[in-house]
């Protein structure tokens, strides 16, 4: 295959990324050493928590070719996600108001990436069959051991930000990324992103539990996505009144972001908010059956997390809440049938709310 049908596959491979309804498309090549060498350092430190899926795969992750044979790029995309009028800040103020991270408002987007991504891949085999040029590739939107914001990053959609988020100058940070690994060697776009974020660093210091060991190093282990997502057990005491109403997820460090003035709302309508969950009312989301959390959250991220975290998460946002007896009989007959993990965190709330003490902004690292 020539450098100038190469060239002509690029071109077209935007050309079709847009029809699709990705807002940019990137190509890089697949040389990752150094990401491999702060990932090590980084799951050597523990931040990764119980993650253990995050060193299970050994170089794949910095090695595509390891992964998918014959991978010579990564062609990267970008797929805006932040919903309208959401108001993110006002419902964070609001301590009887349900925070759940804005990506997780709409559908579950792994679905909708994936799809996407499957009709681009279609698309550049079909050009190569009618040329008779042999292709392969593959798609992931964080499903695999793909190191998404590397790629990006190289692939020139942004630069890694000191919250550890892909920022774009023209778009901030709020976008879902994705991937098709190919062994076609098309060219390679140049990062025409550098990273800007200076001396800003509102990001380390807005984060309620001061889960930045520093600028670009997470401690999961702290940060509030972790604890109400990935973390499977009891949310550590220390960490729960800073919690304030985060009940999946958190977006300080991307409101906070200076470059998310750019930020512009999606059209997608999968990622538009349902059943009030850009909105909702503590009380109202714990009083939810099983099923109700079941259909509720059918097609949403929020449903990995089960209804017994999803229990755990909401009692300790309640525990922060405005004190009153409503409140406190909700939490009460609800520890009647809880499980153990569910009443430990009630029983927390509880003792927060009959003393009448109230959530603060966030706590310092020791």
């Amino acid at each position: 295959m020539t450098e100038t049908s190469l060239a002509a596959l690029a071109g077209q491979i935007r050309i079709w990324g847009r029809e699709l309804g990705f807002q940019q498309i990137g190509i890089t090549d697949c040389q990752l050493e150094e990401h491999g060498e702060r990932l090590r350092a980084w799951l050597a430190a523990g931040y990764n928590g119980d993650m253990e899926w995050m060193g299970a795969h050994g170089e794949k992750r910095w090695r595509p070719d390891l992964l998918q044979p014959g991978t010579l790029r990564a062609i990267s995309v970008r797929l805006d996600y932040l919903p309208p009028d959401t108001e993110p800040v006002r419902v964070l103020k609001d301590a009887d108001k349900a925070y759940v991270s804005r990506y997780a408002n709409g559908r579950d987007y792994h679905k909708l990436i994936r799809k996407r991504l499957a009709q681009l891949a279609q698309k550049i085999d079909a050009w190569c069959d009618e040329r008779g040029i042999e292709s392969s590739g593959r798609a992931f939107t964080d499903s695999a051991p793909v190191m998404e914001r590397a790629l990006a990053e190289k692939a020139g959609l942004g630069w890694i930000g000191k919250n550890c988020m892909v920022i774009n100058s023209g778009a901030g940070s709020w976008f879902f990324l994705g991937e098709i690994y190919t062994n076609l060697a098309l060219p390679v776009d140049r990062p025409q992103e550098i990273n800007q974020c200076g001396d800003c660093s509102a990001c380390l210091k807005v984060c309620p539990t001061d889960a930045f060991v520093g600028p670009y190093q997470l401690d999961a282990r702290r940060c509030i996505s972790y604890l109400t997502i990935e973390n499977k057990g009891p949310i550590p005491e220390q960490f729960r009144e800073p919690m304030g109403n985060r009940v999946f997820g958190c977006d300080d460090c991307q409101i906070i972001c200076p470059w998310n003035r750019f930020a512009k709302p999606t059209a997608e309508k999968d990622f538009h908010p349902r059943h009030g969950l850009d909105d909702g009312e503590l009380l109202a989301l714990f009083g939810w059956t099983e099923q109700e959390f079941l259909d509720r959250t059918a097609g949403s991220a929020i449903r990995r997390i089960g209804y017994e975290r999803w229990r755990r998460n909401l009692a300790v946002a309640l525990g922060n809440s405005t004190p009153g007896p409503e409140v406190i009989a909700a939490l009460e007959n609800a520890l009647v049938d809880a499980t153990p993990l569910v009443a430990e965190h009630i029983e927390w709330s509880l003792g927060r709310l009959r003393s009448g003490r109230r959530r603060k902004r966030k706590i310092r690292r020791a």
